[in-house]
């Protein structure tokens, strides 16, 4: 994630900011241009169908004039839309297609949880340059097929019914929201014997099902794919009932990312890109910080973070910035007595597997 600040007083902003706390101007995020925009209210330049709705001007370009998402009156969303476009919503809630009942305080507190996660995740696939449309009736302007387009479906256990199964089907995205309930999320971490579970984890997971049909499946790189994951063609309902029953092999660690990984390639995907994903994103925060990494006599440690993640083309660059990046942070984490921030062993096997996804996404990014 970039470093933003107010462009009305400079005072530093997290992402998820609408306002200003030093200057109190409003504050929204242009996901076209993906930066933070520091707002004036205006009268001015707004659509005729969205009269009612408060407008506002670039604080440095007073000719250009956005109104917020709609999602910004429930608090769940600090996006920006042009004043003019008669869609209500912003390119990241416009994935959403089911949300939970928002007369509930709690399924409105979990669904902020979520939304947060997934704007993050948003701003990171828009970086990669990633097909990304909503799967609606309409789609996006300019794109005309929306079988192909994502949607997001976050829904909670009813009493009595089908419990709510987090997973992706045919570019739908279904997340049990009780992954929003930190107590809940815990409890499944332990039950499941997983060492890291967030909401972002999830989200990105979900997203890696979604993009293997974009850029793997049908594609030439399908038989590279099948030497570095396996044979996606077994059947991927017994191979879980498989992994379910009688977990990971002992020597998981040497192949896989995570135990899960090793249940189907399907899944070895997804974990991979997943982690990809996280790699990516705080390399990009720790750039944005530039931070280094100088311990002393310890040289195979040292980083320099001086490169933007998301314009490096030769992946050995960035798991040469990672791995000291991840020491460091692990050894913080140890100091204040919390378990490692990065519980991850990664084997010449999986910086093969992330190499080759770097590599499928940077060639994506080159046809667009």
């Amino acid at each position: 994630m970039k470093l933003y600040s107010c462009q009305n007083c400079g005072q530093l902003l997290y992402f998820e900011n609408s306002f200003c706390i030093s200057c109190q101007h409003p504050v929204g995020f242009d996901a076209d241009r993906l930066l933070m925009i520091t707002l004036e209210k205006t009268e001015t330049g707004v659509a005729p169908e969205n009269e009612g709705i408060a407008g506002f001007a670039d604080i440095t370009d007073k000719t250009v004039f956005y109104t917020f998402c709609r999602n910004a009156g429930f608090g769940t969303c600090n996006w920006l839309i042009p004043a003019r476009q008669a869609h209500p919503f912003c390119q990241a809630c416009q994935l959403n297609r089911i949300i939970p009942p928002l007369s509930d305080p709690e399924m409105w507190d979990r669904w902020k949880r979520i939304e947060m996660a997934k704007h993050r995740l948003v701003y990171s696939l828009l970086r990669l340059r990633l097909p990304l449309f909503p799967k609606t009736a309409g789609g996006m302007e300019g794109v005309p097929d929306t079988e192909s387009g994502i949607a997001f479906d976050f829904m909670a256990d009813v009493p009595a019914g089908q419990r709510v199964m987090t997973g992706h089907a045919g570019g739908v995205i279904t997340l049990n929201i009780e992954e929003a309930d930190e107590v809940e999320r815990v409890r499944n971490k332990r039950d499941l014997g997983e060492k890291y579970r967030t909401l972002l984890g999830h989200l990105r997971h979900e997203t890696g099902h979604y993009y293997w049909d974009q850029l793997i499946r049908d594609s030439p790189s399908l038989p590279a794919f099948r030497l570095l994951f396996g044979d996606e063609r077994p059947d991927y309902g017994e191979a879980l009932q498989n992994y379910y029953r009688q977990g990971a092999p002992e020597s998981w660690v040497d192949h896989f990312i995570s135990p899960y990984a090793s249940a189907h390639p399907w899944e070895d995907w997804a974990e991979t890109w997943s982690h990809y994903m996280h790699l990516i994103d705080t390399l990009e925060t720790a750039y944005a910080f530039g931070i280094s990494i100088h311990p002393g006599k310890a040289r195979e440690l040292k980083a320099d973070i001086r490169e933007d993640p998301y314009l490096i083309k030769d992946f050995h660059e960035i798991i040469e910035l990672w791995l000291p990046l991840t020491f460091a942070i692990n050894s913080l984490n140890r100091s204040m007595g919390h378990p490692d921030f990065y519980p991850f062993v990664i084997s010449p096997v999986i910086v093969e597997k992330l190499r080759f996804i770097h590599e499928r996404v940077r060639s994506r990014m080159a046809d667009r």
